[in-house]
């Protein structure tokens, strides 16, 4: 029903290729005759550099702007954004799929310093063909959830950039899966539910980037 609308945002790179240079043919202080041909070595160089391909350094690791997987934690990943800084921003991500493995949903998460009843904030990315006035639920372990309005949607899909109390936190530490349920435009009287594993979930949180409150 849903197309695969996960991509990840990577910068693109133009490699600028410079040919070496061929010398120049050395010019002849003689005249050349047919009956008397020069004796003198060929200095004509041929310049190969010039057509053979010398190749080119490989960069380890990810290039600047791409997202790439640090460590990971049970079923969670301490993901990063490559940066021209010392220490790249991370932050704890899971793509949710489907039973043929295809990526339907993606829940981001970061600690927020000092952000009142919001200890941690998270993107929700769910496919386009969401039926939005329904909103988004979320709920750990089969217990009674929470009801998340949608921010934007864009070509990637719907995001609801939400706010996490400590009591969510607490909830999804304990719990074994966390369930976040929609309803598609196409059949808003269906609910699609999407299985959030909460394995290595602690762990990774207790390590995550911790971003100020602005």
């Amino acid at each position: 029903m849903f197309k695969n609308f996960l991509s990840c945002a990577a910068l693109a790179f133009a490699v600028a290729m410079a040919a070496a240079p061929s010398l120049a043919q050395q010019t002849e202080t003689e005249p050349q005759t047919e009956t008397e041909p020069q004796n003198e070595p060929d200095t004509t160089t041929t310049g190969a550099d010039s057509v053979l391909d010398l190749g080119q350094p490989v960069e380890d690791g990810p290039k600047l702007g791409e997202r790439y997987s640090k460590q990971e934690f049970g079923d969670w990943n301490l993901a990063c954004i490559k940066t021209e800084a010392e220490q790249d921003p991370c932050s704890l991500l899971q793509i949710m799929k489907d039973d043929k493995g295809t990526p339907i949903g993606e829940f981001q998460l970061f600690r927020i310093k000092e952000g009142g009843q919001a200890v941690a904030g998270a993107t929700v990315i769910v496919p386009l063909e969401s039926f939005l006035p329904a909103q988004l639920t979320i709920s750990v372990d089969g217990q009674p959830g929470k009801r998340y309005n949608y921010t934007f949607c864009n070509p990637i899909g719907c995001v609801a950039q939400i706010g996490l109390t400590q009591d969510d936190i607490n909830a999804f530490k304990k719990g074994a899966a966390a369930t976040i349920s929609l309803r598609p435009a196409p059949a808003p009287d269906q609910v699609v539910e999407m299985v959030m594993s909460l394995k290595g979930f602690t762990a990774g949180y207790d390590v995550v980037d911790v971003v100020a409150n602005n």
